[in-house]
């Protein structure tokens, strides 16, 4: 009998350390998010926004902004067509986005068919 108890005992122990480690955990996670994420979230939310306001909307409705990293923008583009006029305007689009978004430190647009 004293030997369930010790076992039982030492179960509940090893939950308690569980729970213990769950809201470490949880706290963990909401640093991350507030501290790291966020404000690259916002960073690229305002690229995002940026873009869509300097191209024609005919235009925008073909370009998707894939991603953002080392300065690159990468923009998936869904005809050659629209690639090419991408390309004729590509370095007044990227003078625009830095002056408007100096945050997002880019140094380059990549056209990629997609």
């Amino acid at each position: 009998m004293m030997q369930d108890q010790h076992a039982n005992t030492g179960r509940h122990d090893h939950y308690d350390g569980l729970a213990e480690s769950a809201v470490r955990l949880g706290d963990t996670v909401r640093e991350v998010l507030q501290n790291q994420i966020s404000p690259r979230q916002q960073k690229f939310n305002s690229i995002v926004t940026c873009w869509q306001q300097l191209l024609p909307a005919e235009l925008a409705r073909h370009c998707t902004i894939a991603g953002i990293r080392a300065g690159r923008l990468k923009v998936l583009v869904d005809a050659p067509a629209y690639i090419y006029e991408l390309q004729l305007r590509k370095a007044e689009l990227l003078r625009e986005l830095q002056q408007r978004c100096p945050h997002g430190r880019l140094q380059k647009i990549d056209l990629a068919l997609g």
